[in-house]
């Protein structure tokens, strides 16, 4: 007895692919498809067919539609990682060492994945988002943004779509903790330069395959802005004693 086999339907066919975009990071949360005759194009199938995919995306709430302004992939990760308790955690005193402590598992793997399967289009890319670092020269809220550009180059360069979509999220929380990070290291000279140079090393690991290298690269990155805040936790505490002797006196 022979058994037939059912063809996929054409519409399934096409949800299968735009799925596999939004996962890989392609159409990134908040983006507009493309209007549904250059889609069908790009697709190579009729508008019917299309236009079901499209509907079956919205009906698992991957995508949006707007009236007159057409489909959107939906943005509920990082709705859910801006919400007021994140604020609110964003703003906790601890919570600077708590991320720095989360950032040393994400961003380590990521940098491990990013020199082992990155292309050379990734590690252009992350070349060039570190060089637009220096660019931002003294504002600590450009220069924050683009060291945070930089790190997320580096998981998009680790093709682990888990990995993409968790540091997605969480972008604005982690720009909050390298610009407070910032403004408690860079008024010093010395600490400024060491944490450029430690950006290089962990760029050039990347971008020459060497995945450990990545690895221990971005820990001791981190690992240093940690023990920088803690030094400057200490002479903090210093200068408010001394202030209240002088004011005692």
């Amino acid at each position: 007895m022979s058994l037939k086999i059912k063809a996929a339907k054409l519409s399934d066919v096409i949800l299968q692919q735009l799925e596999n975009m939004i996962l890989e990071g392609s159409l990134a949360p908040g983006e507009k498809l493309l209007p549904e005759r250059e889609l069908a194009k790009q697709f190579e199938v009729s508008r019917p067919s299309l236009r079901e995919a499209i509907q079956k995306l919205e009906a698992k709430g991957l995508v949006t539609r707007r009236q007159g302004g057409g489909t959107y992939v939906k943005n509920q990760l990082e709705e859910g990682l801006t919400d007021p308790l994140f604020d609110l955690l964003s703003k906790h005193p601890e919570s600077q060492f708590d991320l720095l402590e989360f950032r040393h598992a994400l961003e380590g793997i990521a940098a491990y994945y990013a020199a082992l399967r990155g292309t050379e289009n990734d590690f252009i890319k992350v070349q060039q988002s570190f060089d637009k670092i220096a660019l931002a020269n003294d504002d600590l809220h450009k220069k924050a943004k683009a060291i945070n550009a930089f790190h997320f180059s580096i998981a998009e360069a680790s093709h682990n779509v888990v990995l993409l979509h968790l540091v997605r999220g969480m972008q604005a929380l982690l720009e909050q903790n390298v610009l407070q990070n910032l403004t408690a290291l860079l008024q010093k000279p010395d600490i400024r330069n060491q944490l450029a140079q430690h950006r290089h090393l962990l760029m050039d690991a990347v971008t020459q395959s060497n995945p450990e290298r990545a690895r221990l690269a971005s820990n001791a990155h981190l690992a240093f802005i940690e023990e920088a805040l803690l030094e400057a936790g200490k002479e903090h505490s210093r200068i408010e004693r001394s202030l209240r002797r002088t004011r005692q006196n």
